[in-house]
């Protein structure tokens, strides 16, 4: 599949609004999923950093996961619900969303998740403060890897 069908299938499954879409066209594989306000997506092929421009033009230690500090176990951890790259602001120059110490209310926007130029807003679960940010800004994240600890009320 192509960028250019990647994009078709992407606002064809923006403007239809179904929960779920899957294309299978020769051995590449397309799964969008809606869940609240994130758009899910999964290609069943595999990126190898050497044919990927993008990853060959960045330092393996850009491509790694943070190492952080291990959370206690009465705090709540925010994942990344999908791959991209993180950013603490809404755009550049502007205030974080929130800090370390923070007081967050359920729903209220955490970070952004840029994936597939579409700016994904990762809302807190919790009403709680947080105690530990665990993602640097500008940087790649991996479905599931832990952005925030939230201690909660």
């Amino acid at each position: 599949m192509t960028n250019q069908e990647i994009r078709e299938l992407l606002e064809i499954f923006h403007e239809s609004g179904v929960a779920e879409m899957e294309v299978q066209r020769g051995g590449d594989r397309l799964r969008l999923t809606r869940a609240s306000a994130v758009h899910h997506v999964a290609v069943a092929q595999p990126v190898i950093a050497a044919a990927n421009p993008l990853a060959a033009a960045l330092p393996s230690a850009a491509l790694a996961p943070a190492k952080t500090a291990a959370p206690e176990p009465n705090h709540t951890i925010v994942k990344s619900p999908i791959v991209g790259t993180y950013y603490d602001a809404g755009s550049p120059g502007a205030p974080p969303f929130v800090k370390v110490g923070d007081a967050v209310e359920p729903g209220q926007v955490l970070c952004i998740i840029e994936s597939m130029k579409l700016m994904n807003e990762i809302e807190c679960e919790v009403a709680g403060t947080i105690v530990h940010k665990l993602c640097e800004n500008g940087r790649p994240v991996e479905y599931g890897e832990a952005l925030f600890a939230v201690q909660p009320r």
